[in-house]
């Protein structure tokens, strides 16, 4: 049996704004819990006019205390903008407000560019490189091994908040391998190394007091509709949404184009080309095609999860794909 979970930004769109957003999420949060979505994880980014997950653990205990047992947590918290005591205060009292519900996943990046991430943490290079000793200094936070520090997170000792390792690199596998943590990967716009990652994860992977056997996630796009047709011209959005990132240009989440082809077409060369690496793991189609092309990917990776990510601009469409997707993995899990 392998879990369907959904990755969310909480995406503006052209026509909206943040507080719009937020009670799209609402529903939308809401729906994956009735749907039996295993997780909804969202993810931190700064400076980005489209993305309204920016205060990332405000809006999971927000979305946590309007649905019932989806697990709700962060996909992810990046470590190096964070002291770690701060989060696992922020993710303690998450714990303990939403028992067994809450995860942290962690990464290594800014969510931002650096000048933005400069902004946030003046000592962001440094503490990226010590992100391996940030990950042992939460472990340690939440553990109740430590009674004698002279600095605790006493409200997260104890609730046993699982931590996942993100990335998209061999590295974070590596990282994760190593501490015998739960590993997801950013296929969604870097899936390059994903199967590379995979294998190393599971060949040096050491059994930890929290994890006895490797645990994957395959992060990936998923536009479904009803037809081929119509789920392609859904994903343009997504296109042009990863288009606006490789020109470095700002916009809220913009409108579907008839034709995808037309869009690539109209790109640089540079672009596209940036474009078509970040959307190389997307799934996109009626039931039956992502149905056909999700079993070759789940048979080639040999993930334990997937997560899709879905930045469909119109909001009854996106809840359209939701339940798709669930009937799709519904089928390949019988």
């Amino acid at each position: 049996m392998i879990p369907i979970s959904l990755l969310e930004l909480a995406f503006i769109s052209e026509d909206s704004n943040a507080r719009s957003t937020f009670e799209k999420t609402k529903e939308l949060a809401q729906l994956v819990d009735n749907l039996g979505y295993k997780r909804l994880w969202l993810a931190e980014h700064h400076n980005m006019v489209h993305v309204a997950s920016t205060a990332t653990s405000v809006l999971i205990g927000h979305l946590a205390g309007h649905t019932q047992n989806i697990r709700v947590g962060s996909g992810g918290i990046m470590l190096p903008n964070h002291s770690p005591l701060i989060v696992a205060e922020q993710f303690g009292t998450l714990a303990q407000l939403y028992p067994d519900r809450i995860d942290l996943g962690l990464g290594r990046a800014p969510g931002s560019d650096i000048q933005t991430a400069l902004a946030i943490q003046k000592d962001f290079y440094e503490q990226s490189q010590r992100f391996p000793q940030n990950v042992e200094a939460l472990e340690m936070y939440f553990s109740h091994k430590n009674p004698y520090a002279k600095v605790r997170a006493f409200i997260a000792e104890d609730t046993h908040v699982p931590i996942w390792i993100l990335g998209s690199s061999t590295e974070s596998a590596a990282l994760a391998a190593s501490k015998g943590l739960p590993y997801a990967f950013a296929g969604h716009f870097a899936p390059r190394q994903m199967l590379e990652a995979f294998a190393l994860y599971r060949q040096n992977f050491k059994a930890s007091d929290v994890l006895k056997q490797p645990y994957t996630i395959a992060a990936v796009n998923a536009t479904a509709a009803e037809t081929d047709q119509q789920a392609e011209k859904l994903s343009t959005s997504l296109y042009q949404m990863f288009q606006s990132l490789a020109q470095n240009s700002a916009k809220f989440l913009q409108p579907p184009v008839d034709s995808l082809a037309g869009l690539l077409d109209g790109m640089s060369e540079q672009v596209r080309l940036q474009v078509e690496q970040m959307t190389a793991c997307s799934f996109v189609g009626s039931k039956e095609k992502i149905r056909h092309d999700l079993k070759a990917f789940l048979g080639q990776t040999g993930v334990d999860e997937l997560m899709i990510h879905s930045p469909v601009y119109d909001h009854k469409e996106k809840l359209k794909s939701m339940m798709i997707m669930k009937e799709v993995m519904d089928d390949l899990n019988r």
